[in-house]
């Protein structure tokens, strides 16, 4: 009975053991470097977005050679480093460390890198950075996402509210048919292009038709570029809709972010209408731009600090205030902060940066715990060094 308990604990132990070995940790340590070696070289071609979800917020990084339509794997993403360097810390602990007061100042410290991790990894998984752009007398209840387009459908037919399907980016980028409940038509993605080029047919008349039969897609000829890279452009998306309803089709319509008017069709004598827009995220409650400043240094036109004056509205918690948010001094609510992020308009359109992370605390929890274990640790050797001094 003894063998087979014996037995049992090293088939336990050795997982344990190559997971918590110290070479594991070397090698997820170089390979982190070399991540962030490539990362960084990469960011010419593809821009810090791209690199940030392709290298650090993947698990696998792939590679294809030009031209071919298949990839393999070539080296771990960064959720994958994050999560292995975890599991060896864990390991670690459960296999060399036990607690006592000697191995306070370390067990402290490794919480604090646990902490970290995990922060991080919610941080990838969660947090969320959004733009709200508002004019002087303007009232908003949603943010919009700088680098992701929505299809939107729009139904009208209610004075109070219109009623949205919206179609997220990567749902046209996967392309096929979709199929909502509340729609009498499917949606079929014809093509999509997360970067293009539109120009009238009449400064391209050599140019293939236009698959678009509806809308003013049919005088625009769309042509596709790569994503761009720079941090002060933004892509513009264009895709070919073409719409299904019971009796067949109903037609193809170009729709672009570059273009914000809305073009209405009638389905069964309902009109409804398709709009491509930045995509948007709803908030519980509304912000109103009362006014912007803008000071400058004098004799210069360099931004010396500009703020926003609004006002909140939440009527689920009765709130109705004047907020002032500046450059320094966000606003927080309901797990958004608000930062001023710059102006346009001739100064009557605020930019703010709206941030969303529910992992916000862990890192500065995280930094605080490795601070106290070094302390702790640092303490008691040198308290142990008097000591043996004074004898």
């Amino acid at each position: 009975m003894a063998a087979i308990t014996s037995a049992e604990s090293f088939f336990i132990r050795s997982p344990l053991r190559v997971l918590a070995s110290l070479r594991l940790t070397v090698v997820c340590l170089a390979l982190g470097m070399l991540l962030v070696f490539l990362g960084t070289l990469a960011q010419v071609h593809w821009g810090i977005h791209q690199v940030q979800a392709r290298y650090f917020q993947s698990v696998l990084i792939y590679w294809s050679p030009p031209g071919a339509s298949w990839r393999i794997p070539v080296l771990p993403g960064g959720y994958l480093l994050g999560t292995v360097l975890l599991i060896n810390l864990l390991a670690a602990h459960a296999t060399r460390f036990q607690l006592s007061k000697k191995k306070l100042g370390i067990i402290l410290l490794h919480l604090g890198v646990i902490l970290l991790l995990i922060g991080q990894l919610l941080t990838g998984l969660f947090a969320r950075e959004t733009q709200m752009r508002i004019d002087e007398g303007q009232t908003m209840g949603y943010s919009e996402a700088p680098r992701e387009v929505e299809l939107a459908v729009i139904d009208p037919t209610n004075p109070d509210y219109d009623q949205v399907v919206a179609v997220p980016e990567a749902v046209l980028a996967r392309g096929g048919t979709i199929q909502n409940p509340t729609l009498p038509f499917t949606i079929k993605i014809r093509q999509f292009m997360a970067n293009s080029q539109l120009v009238m047919r009449t400064q391209a008349p050599d140019a293939p038709p236009s698959p678009a039969t509806q809308g003013f897609g049919k005088n625009i000829v769309a042509t596709e570029l790569p994503r761009t890279v720079k941090e002060d452009e933004r892509d513009l998306s264009a895709a070919f809709i073409e719409l299904e309803g019971v009796q067949g089709s109903l037609g193809t319509w170009l729709v672009s972010n570059a273009i914000a008017d809305r073009q209405p069709f009638t389905v069964e004598g309902h009109t409804y209408s398709l709009v491509m827009r930045q995509r948007r995220f709803y908030k519980q409650f509304a912000l109103t731009l009362l006014n912007f400043t803008h000071d400058r240094y004098a004799g210069t036109d360099i931004p010396k600090n500009f703020s926003s004056r609004v006002r909140l509205v939440d009527f689920e918690r009765n709130e109705n205030r004047e907020v002032r948010i500046s450059m320094n001094d966000p606003l927080r609510y309901r797990g958004y902060t608000f930062y001023q992020s710059g102006f346009d308009n001739n100064d009557k359109t605020s930019i703010l940066q709206v941030v969303k992370n529910p992992a916000m605390l862990m890192p500065y929890i995280a930094c605080g715990l490795v601070a106290l274990g070094l302390l702790v640790q640092f303490s008691m050797h040198l308290f142990g060094f008097v000591k043996k001094r004074s004898r």
